[in-house]
C-alpha cells in the first residue's frame, strides 16, 4: 500500500466514548450454542483486538455486531444504534474471513457496486473509488478482472470496499490472510492511519505478533464468551519472567525468594541462575531487595515480558480448549 499510509509520528488518543456496546448477546443454532455471552465494549479510535481459538464464536460474534444474523437474546448498540439499523450500517466498513466477490467484474465495477449498495452518489464513487485503490496499493490495475487479482490482490479489494464509505468502524475479519510480509506491514501501516484518524478498527486476526503491534486492547474468547479483556500492556505485564544471575546462595534464601516471585528453576554451580515468574516490575525490585539483604551476591537480573501468543495460550488452556 502506498507510502501515504505510513504510520503516524503521533496517535490520535483514543476516546472513552463506546461506539461499540454489546451485553449478553447469545446465539443458538438448533442445540449448539456458537455464542454463551458476549459482553465488551469497544471505544472511538482505538484498534481493539478481537482473539480465540477455533470454534470460540469470534465469526458469529462478529456477523452479529455488524447485523448480519440476528442474536438469539442480548442487545448492542454500534455507533449508538441498534444492531441493524441502516444509518449505523453505512458508517461499517466490513472485510469478512472467508469473502468471494464477483469475479467477472473489474475492480473498479465491483466497488462501484458496493458503493451503490452504500448508496454513494455517482460523483463520491466516482471520486472515492479512485483513493481507496491508491490507499490499499492496486492503483492501475482498478480495470482488470477480479478474477486475474492473486490472492493478495482479492485481500485488498476487499480491504478497499471495506473502506470504500469512509466509516467510522472497520471491521477486519482475517485481514492479512492472504498476504506476504510487506503485505502484512502496508496493512499494519494502514490500520494505524486510520486509528489516527478516529476511526475504529475491530481485528479478528490468528497472527497474534500482528494484534500485538498494533492494537489497544484485546478480547480473548472462548466457548462463545470473554474470558480476557483488557489494554495490551496490561495484559503483558501481568506476568514477567525473570533471571536472577546470583553468587553462592546462602542456605534458605531460594525458599524465602517464593514470597516475592514464583520460582520455576534452579540451575546450581558457582554462579547459580534462577528463573522465576513475577506478577510486575515491583515484585522483581522487591525480590532484588530480599537477595541483597539475605547475603547473595546479584550479578544480574534480566527481565523478559512474555509475548500476546504465550498470555493467549495460557488463557485458553486454563479455560480448557487448546488453540488449534
Amino acid at each position: 500500500m502506498t507510502a501515504t499510509g505510513s504510520a503516524p509520528s503521533q496517535a490520535r488518543p483514543v476516546s472513552v466514548v463506546p461506539v461499540i456496546e454489546s451485553f449478553g448477546l447469545r446465539k443458538v443454532y438448533g442445540d449448539r450454542v456458537a455464542v454463551e455471552d458476549l459482553s465488551l465494549e469497544v471505544y472511538e479510535g482505538e484498534v481493539f483486538g478481537f482473539l480465540g481459538p477455533n470454534g470460540a464464536g469470534k465469526t458469529t460474534s462478529v456477523k452479529m455486531l455488524v447485523g448480519l444474523i440476528q442474536p438469539t437474546a442480548g442487545t448492542a448498540r454500534i455507533l449508538g444504534r441498534p444492531l441493524g439499523d441502516l444509518e449505523a450500517r453505512r458508517r461499517i466498513g466490513f472485510l469478512p474471513e472467508l469473502f468471494r466477490f464477483h469475479d467477472w467484474l473489474r475492480g473498479e465495477e465491483l466497488l462501484d457496486l458496493h458503493g451503490k449498495l452504500y448508496g454513494m452518489s455517482r460523483e463520491e464513487r466516482r471520486r472515492r473509488i479512485p483513493e481507496v485503490l491508491e490507499l490499499v496499493g492496486l492503483a492501475g490495475v482498478g480495470h482488470l478482472r477480479v478474477r486475474t487479482y492473486s490472492k493478495g490482490m482479492q485481500q485488498r479489494i476487499g480491504i478497499a470496499q471495506a473502506l470504500l464509505n469512509n466509516p467510522r468502524v472497520v471491521f477486519l475479519d482475517e485481514p492479512t490472510s492472504a498476504l506476504d510480509p510487506l503485505g502484512r506491514r502496508d496493512v499494519r501501516e494502514l490500520i494505524l492511519r486510520l486509528k489516527s484518524e478516529g476511526v475504529t478498527i475491530f481485528l479478528n486476526s490468528h497472527l497474534l505478533s500482528e494484534v500485538e503491534s498494533v492494537c489497544d486492547r484485546v478480547a480473548i474468547v472462548n466457548h462463545g464468551r470473554v474470558v480476557a479483556t483488557g489494554p495490551m500492556s496490561e495484559l503483558l505485564s501481568r506476568e514477567l519472567t525473570v533471571e536472577f544471575r546470583l553468587g553462592a546462595l546462602p542456605d534458605g534464601v531460594v525458599g524465602g525468594l517464593a514470597a516475592y516471585v514464583q520460582v520455576e528453576t534452579v540451575a546450581d554451580g558457582p554462579r547459580p541462575v534462577v528463573v522465576a515468574r513475577a506478577a510486575d516490575e515491583t515484585a522483581i525490585a522487591r525480590a532484588v531487595d530480599y537477595l541483597v539483604r539475605a547475603g547473595a551476591p546479584v550479578y544480574g537480573v534480566v527481565p523478559e515480558r512474555r509475548t500476546l501468543e504465550e498470555v493467549f495460550v495460557d488463557i485458553v488452556s486454563r479455560e480448557g480448549a487448546e488453540p488449534r
